[in-house]
């Protein structure tokens, strides 16, 4: 991910209710919530709902499916593997070498930190 890409992704998870909604997003995994299903859980007004959401949408942050009649939204995984990818790009500098980056495994809607590859340094 690129910083241009980084930058609405964070402003977007920066207001209480979209955070509270990819918050509810991320646990419920790739089944994902319908809007009636959100609105109901955080308590919020359905056109409010409706912006949130398409403030995340546009953010890359979340994706729609439809099913039957219903639209389904789930946590983009990928754009948040990046996103994290991108904030902790050169954490600790060599004191980070095999920890790796954080990494959300969807199937488990849990965060694993996987180990990174680095390439051998030159003697």
């Amino acid at each position: 991910m690129k910083s241009k890409d980084a930058v609405p992704a964070l402003a977007a998870l920066a207001q209480e209710h979209r955070l509270a909604v990819f918050r509810l997003l991320v646990q419920a995994g790739l089944d994902g919530l319908s809007p009636g299903q959100i609105a109901e859980r955080l308590a919020l007004a359905p056109p409010t709902l409706s912006f949130h959401l398409a403030q995340l949408k546009h953010a890359g942050l979340v994706l729609v499916r439809r099913d039957g009649r219903s639209l389904i939204y789930t946590v983009n995984y990928d754009a948040i593997n990046g996103l994290m990818a991108f904030l902790t790009d050169n954490c600790c500098g060599s004191a980070a070498v095999g920890y790796g980056v954080p990494v959300c495994e969807p199937e488990q809607a849990t965060l694993v930190r996987r180990r990174a590859t680095r390439p051998a340094r030159a003697a």
